[in-house]
């Protein structure tokens, strides 16, 4: 009769006190490391990992963090993807977050040693990158700053709307149900696709509480349209006291050549926008977070309003932001900036070191986006490695995970999305899947 193999199964606590797990589970805590110790403890009564080895199989197991997110290598194309977190922070965004991550002067005046206000370091930088603001508030994302606003300025009262601005922002989320969910009412004007000057100028009366103008993001109406601009919008509000708001979504500071049909926030403003709304996290490149500058009179009305405490941002996405905004080119205004033959010199590299290792691998030519919403038809040119497309779900699953661009018969790793300093991390998870798979 043959022994127990549960016998065989080195102890929790004798695992647990090895020199190496304790370790981890100072930096990890202990009830995570003893998860993975009965996960392998399983795989040695399967049969799948010996005795002798438990300890090693655990190490592998564990992740890098306490924290269940997993680092990705970004080669989509999409430099703004939704699904990876949006913008990468910067080096200098991280330091940043590190050092507000402690004890931190957030609303203390250390010179007077009294409450100093919350973010006035953000606030500063921001006004100093937009001048054509008077002052700043900082939310948690744009659609915060649009529920603020809706609240404060048409809770109760009318906010006027071109219909073909009714859009859904992603995950089921629609612009007209945030707004009606705030109290508002919503007095929508002119047809889908067309919205005439005389129709905002019919809507306006006395329940009139703002004018929004929202940017629709991820698509594009063509042929037999018409919009209104901020600038003849902000003429036929002038002296009414009607605040103009404009929701230009994807945080660009100021016009950028590569994206001529993109707001930024400088320009809407100096066209006559009495606050204008965006994100933080996409082309600004910072952390997730709500922009609005504008009107120092209206900032302050939103300050005030009692929503406004649940709505603002911590300590690490204040440091963060001003980093971005203070700090060298962040990581997305690099990728927008990527010279497309430096690209192909990169991708024609990777790919000659992977043919080497015998793998299937070609240079091609491919385009980017945005993402985040942002310029949805201005495709941008890029380069790519080319492999076999049973590449792309090993790929996703490897150490660490790689996520590329599955078109037709090809897994293509886009480059423009991916910066150079992660090129090496790229080839050896690709080879790594080579050697297992192929």
């Amino acid at each position: 009769m043959s022994a127990d193999p549960r016998r065989n199964v080195p102890r929790t606590d004798t695992l647990l006190a090895d020199p190496r797990l304790a370790e981890a589970g100072e930096r990890l805590g202990r009830g995570l490391v003893k998860d993975v110790v009965q996960q392998v403890q399983q795989r040695i009564r399967d049969g799948e990992v010996a005795p002798p080895d438990a300890v090693d199989a655990v190490l592998v197991r564990l992740p890098g963090t306490a924290s269940s997110l997993r680092p990705v290598l970004n080669a989509t194309g999409v430099l703004v993807h939704t699904n990876l977190g949006r913008a990468p922070l910067s080096p200098a965004a991280v330091e940043a977050v590190v050092a507000a991550s402690g004890t931190t002067d957030v609303e203390l005046d250390l010179s007077s040693g009294r409450r100093g206000p919350r973010g006035e370091g953000a606030i500063a930088a921001l006004l100093a990158a937009v001048p054509a603001a008077e002052a700043a508030l900082i939310v948690n994302n744009c659609a915060a700053a649009l529920a603020l606003v809706s609240t404060a300025f048409g809770q109760g009262r009318e906010l006027v709307l071109a219909r073909g601005e009714l859009v859904e922002i992603g995950d089921g989320f629609r612009i007209p149900e945030l707004l009606a969910s705030t109290g508002a009412r919503l007095r929508e004007v002119g047809a889908t696709n067309r919205v005439a000057l005389a129709d905002y100028r019919a809507a306006l009366g006395t329940q009139t509480g703002a004018v929004l103008k929202v940017h629709p993001s991820n698509f594009v109406v063509r042929g037999f349209t018409r919009s209104v601009e901020v600038g003849e919008l902000a003429a036929i509000l002038a002296g009414t006291g009607v605040p103009l708001v404009a929701d230009v979504g994807s945080g660009l500071l100021r016009p950028h050549p590569l994206l001529p049909d993109e707001p930024d926030l400088q320009t809407t403003l100096a066209a006559g926008a009495d606050l204008v709304l965006a994100s933080g996290d996409k082309l600004l490149g910072g952390p997730q977070a709500g922009l609005v500058l504008g009107r120092a009179e209206l900032v302050q009305r939103l300050r005030r309003h009692p929503l406004y405490r649940a709505l603002r941002v911590d300590k690490t996405t204040l440091a963060a932001l001003e980093a971005t905004l203070r700090g060298p080119l962040p990581p997305v205004q690099q990728m927008l900036a990527a010279d497309v033959d430096e690209l192909r010199v990169r991708a024609r590299a990777l790919a000659d070191r992977l043919a080497a290792e015998g793998l299937d691998a070609v240079a091609v030519d491919a385009e980017a986006r945005v993402g985040g919403g942002g310029a949805p038809e201005f495709p941008l040119p890029s380069a790519a490695v080319s492999l076999p497309p049973s590449f792309a779900d090993p790929l996703r699953h490897g150490s660490p995970p790689v996520v590329g661009h599955v078109e037709g018969d090809r897994t293509l790793l886009n480059l423009r999305s991916l910066p150079p300093s992660q090129d090496d991390a790229l080839a050896a998870a690709v080879l790594e899947v080579g050697r297992r798979w192929t």
